[in-house]
């Protein structure tokens, strides 16, 4: 064993705090770097996608690549809920909306002046 400690060393994981943020050395969890941006923009196109793997063979429609983040993401989750008619989620940056909306969230996406694939069967 060496004698002489690693002072130029940063803590990367610790079993104490779990995963580290690398830009601002806080526990994950309590991470402030990105708490105001989205995850990540992409190329700007929004997608939606419809998925029924993993919820007992019911469909829902996932929208992928809104450039929003915090409580405009959140609101605009509520509108597009309030289109349908139907219930939804928000998680990790990816609205949910339940059953097979596609065919109504296209043209009110585009009418708010997002660019929209319909990705998937």
């Amino acid at each position: 064993m060496s004698k002489h400690k690693n002072t130029g060393s940063r803590l990367v994981y610790s079993t104490a705090e779990g995963r580290l943020c690398p830009q601002c050395q806080r526990p994950v969890a309590d991470c402030v770097c990105g708490v105001d941006r989205p995850a990540a923009v992409g190329d700007g196109v929004v997608r939606l996608h419809r998925e029924t793997k993993g919820r007992g063979g019911k469909a829902v429609t996932v929208i992928k690549g809104i450039p929003l983040a915090g409580a405009e993401l959140k609101a605009l989750a509520k509108v597009l809920k309030q289109k349908c008619g139907v219930g939804g989620a928000l998680k990790d940056h990816t609205i949910e909306i339940q059953g097979d909306q596609r065919h109504i969230l296209k043209p009110e996406l585009e009418k708010r002046g997002y660019t929209v694939k319909i990705a998937g069967g």
